[in-house]
């Protein structure tokens, strides 16, 4: 039996859905990518984290932001062998009060997202993971919808690696 690419896995499940969004970015669109939705699916959160490993990136830990990065983190930490950890999107007033639960200082940790637009959610991400005092390169996005992510962050030192792109999901 010959596997799907994961562009088809997405296709199929009615993961791109056409109408009146408004994206995390604030940005108005009439396609959204449910990749949270996608990710529901086993053998697509495979595809995801064999898709991962394939780019053969240097890393100790994989990130993943609340909500939607930590499925991918955990799936992409079980096909490597390697430790995740999550990054939650704000403070807890009780317990440890940490941001990110799992270890990072001084390791290479790269950044799993579902969807990047602007790239506003995947600074906050590695924000927290420097002042954690991990290094932090690169993130991988699930898919990139090609609205300036990919600029906002290689001005912050980071490669963006996107395993989908919007245009990829979306033939006009």
């Amino acid at each position: 039996m010959v596997e799907k690419s994961l562009k088809d896995q997405l296709i199929q499940i009615g993961a791109i859905r056409f109408g009146n969004f408004t994206l995390a970015s604030g940005k108005k669109s009439d396609v959204y990518i449910d990749i949270k939705m996608a990710m529901t699916h086993p053998e697509i959160l495979k595809s995801i984290a064999v898709s991962v490993m394939d780019q053969k990136l240097e890393w100790d830990v994989v990130a993943g932001v609340a909500v939607g990065g930590v499925p991918l983190a955990v799936a992409s930490s079980l096909e490597s062998g390697r430790p995740y950890v999550i990054i939650r999107k704000e403070q807890k007033t009780h317990g440890l009060s940490s941001l990110i639960i799992g270890d990072v200082k001084g390791k290479r940790v790269v950044m799993i997202e579902d969807v990047t637009t602007s790239g506003g959610s995947a600074l906050f991400g590695v924000d927290q993971i420097r002042q954690a005092g991990g290094v932090i390169t690169d993130i991988i996005s699930v898919v990139d919808r090609g609205e300036g992510a990919e600029e906002t962050l290689s001005n912050a030192g980071i490669k963006l690696t996107s395993l989908v792109s919007k245009s990829d999901l979306v033939q006009k």
